[in-house]
């Protein structure tokens, strides 16, 4: 045989061979594209399932301001179980935390005389309200009154407040503050 020859069949032995590799490449190309076809169709599948599951279910309404999670919901409903019996309970955040921790633990409360509350609730309502309260300036007096916390003021903006601003005024714009709900508001604050 002839040198040529020889050359030719090696040639065609490589293009047979790099035909062939070409082929395998385009199967594994193909199966592992039809792969991840199969998986995105399955996991779009599933989540259309949890979302039509999740949205069968009605939406939870937040409440109050802040979402509480669930080492301060006992506090939470320990200071609604003892403030909001005489009057609307506040979310903690329109006073200062210096504001609540004086509160907590003076038995004068706006004229009234008080049973104070004792540990472990006292630790309780406190880890709560001084959690979800705002700080105070050092340049700035302890607000007792609304009217006084810069803090509602500014949840309050362009708000005309009424004089003096009472704990029931709270309902004429907040129908569910009694429920402790201040987000619902009334149709002209929407």
């Amino acid at each position: 045989m002839s040198i040529f020859v020889k050359r030719k069949i090696r040639d065609g032995d490589r293009q047979g061979l790099q035909q062939s590799a070409e082929r395998e490449f385009k199967r594994q190309f193909f199966g592992l594209l039809l792969v991840i076809v199969t998986w995105s169709l399955a996991m779009g599948w599933l989540l259309a399932l949890a979302t039509n599951a999740h949205s069968a279910t009605p939406p939870v309404e937040i409440g109050t301001v802040d979402v509480v999670p669930a080492q301060y919901q006992l506090g939470q409903e320990l200071y609604l179980e003892n403030c909001s019996t005489c009057h609307i309970a506040l979310p903690p955040a329109v006073l200062p935390t210096q504001t609540w921790k004086n509160l907590l633990q003076d038995s004068q409360h706006y004229g009234a005389q008080l049973q104070p509350l004792v540990d472990p609730p006292r630790i309780l309502v406190w880890k709560y309200l001084s959690t979800f309260s705002r700080v105070q300036r050092d340049d700035e007096e302890t607000p007792y009154r609304l009217s006084n916390s810069r803090y509602f003021k500014a949840l309050h903006p362009g708000v005309k407040l009424p004089r003096p601003v009472q704990l029931g005024s709270c309902v004429s714009c907040h129908p569910s503050a009694t429920d402790y709900n201040f987000r619902r508001l009334t149709a002209e604050w929407k």
